[in-house]
């Protein structure tokens, strides 16, 4: 799993539906999710510590938590299925955990709340994750090709050797 963070929250320029982007902590990949306008909201109402007179949804469920002594864990960006990314809310309560499924803008949303971590799957990474930096991932290509072309072979046998040891 890779952690990410909220890097923004933009509009598509053909469809103009809210995305919530989210970053590595490199900042090399970005993974767009389609949101609702309502979730999108809740979400920069979160960024920006906007306080409500009276609890919207996000916060109601973490004044649940809290009245329950329920922690978020954290939250998992678990898959992308027929372009549908699906989440996972991890909960804990003493020694109990429950993994709750939800929507990747709700668990979004109550993560930023209660500063929970937001892990996304390797291969939703890969299959949704759109490259920020071009220039460095050409880079890193280039001397990982350098790298092989000038292993030697008793390097190669001292580097598998060491990598058995740890």
């Amino acid at each position: 799993m890779i952690e990410m963070r909220v890097a923004a929250i933009a509009l598509d320029a053909v469809t103009r539906s809210p995305i919530v982007l989210l970053k590595d902590a490199t900042e090399r990949r970005a993974l767009p999710i389609y949101i609702g306008q309502d979730q999108a909201r809740s979400i920069i109402g979160a960024l920006e510590q906007q306080a409500t007179p009276r609890p919207i949804t996000h916060d109601l469920m973490v004044n649940i938590f809290t009245a329950w002594n329920l922690k978020l864990d954290k939250v998992i960006i678990s898959s992308l299925q027929d372009n549908t990314f699906y989440a996972v809310l991890c909960l804990k309560m003493g020694k109990r955990e429950k993994n709750i499924d939800c929507r990747p803008s709700d668990a979004i949303a109550l993560a930023i709340r209660t500063g929970c971590p937001i892990w996304v799957m390797e291969e939703v990474v890969l299959d949704a994750s759109i490259p920020v930096d071009r220039e460095a991932d050409e880079e890193e290509r280039e001397a990982f090709k350098d790298f092989v072309a000038n292993l030697s072979p008793e390097e190669l046998i001292r580097r598998t050797r060491k990598a058995g040891e740890d």
